[in-house]
């Protein structure tokens, strides 16, 4: 079965397709994509830290800021107006994501804390937490039960990626800021978490992952998830 579906009730995506997930630089591949695409953008960059795990895996583009203000502006132009985009981030990079986010012409519109019941890291303080911004597009609506800004985290093992997000919570968020069917993009979609909920959820979604290996764990992820869905 094919997971590609050409984009419905989205009038301004003209030829692209939905339920996809699409090899290359998210700066380039969002370039093509028309304006006002995206219903929410719920994402998982790079948290400029270098990171490294016990294995040695790494994480592209972890060491530099270089895409950082590009890939924003090319998110804020493809989400819709008055709508969401929710950002992972290093807090070590707070200022810069800030910074980003703002040039582009996002404002804050909130702030979400991910609860770990293990430390994933250990130095000054033990870390028990992963957090997002909730920047908007405009002036979204209200006509949503709002979720609480504190949610559960389950570990994942990292074994698809090692970065790799719970899909519950993911999940949680979409079904906050979207309907049925709107469309879900992450321009940094790893190993299709945000994907795989979208999908829970019924809504379209569209995944951009510049690494191949990656992007291969997705598409087979995704065709698993969309074959058990039929």
């Amino acid at each position: 079965m094919s997971i590609i579906r050409t984009f419905r009730n989205h009038p301004a995506a003209g030829s692209a397709s939905a339920n996809a997930v699409l090899h290359g630089d998210c700066i380039h591949r969002m370039a093509s994509l028309p304006s006002a695409t995206a219903d929410l953008i719920l994402t998982d960059p790079p948290y400029l830290v270098s990171y490294r795990d016990r294995t040695g895996r790494t994480v592209a583009n972890d060491d530099n800021a270089d895409w950082l203000k590009p890939a924003f502006a090319q998110m804020h132009r493809v989400l819709k107006d008055d709508s969401f985009c929710v950002s992972f981030y290093g807090w070590q990079a707070t200022g810069l994501f800030l910074d980003a986010a703002r040039e582009a012409g996002f404002h804050v519109a909130g702030h979400m804390v991910f609860v770990k019941k293990y430390a994933s890291s250990r130095r000054y303080l033990a870390h028990h937490h992963e957090q997002a911004f909730l920047f908007a597009k405009g002036r979204p609506g209200r006509d949503f039960a709002p979720i609480s800004d504190v949610l559960g985290w389950a570990y994942t093992g990292n074994t698809l990626h090692p970065t790799q997000k719970p899909v519950e919570p993911l999940a949680q968020i979409i079904q906050a800021f979207t309907a049925p069917g709107d469309l879900v993009l992450d321009p940094f979609c790893g190993s299709g978490s945000t994907l795989a909920a979208a999908q829970q959820c019924n809504r379209l979604w569209l995944g951009i992952e510049l690494d191949a290996n990656h992007c291969a764990t997705a598409r087979k992820r995704l065709a698993s998830a969309v074959q058990d869905a039929a």
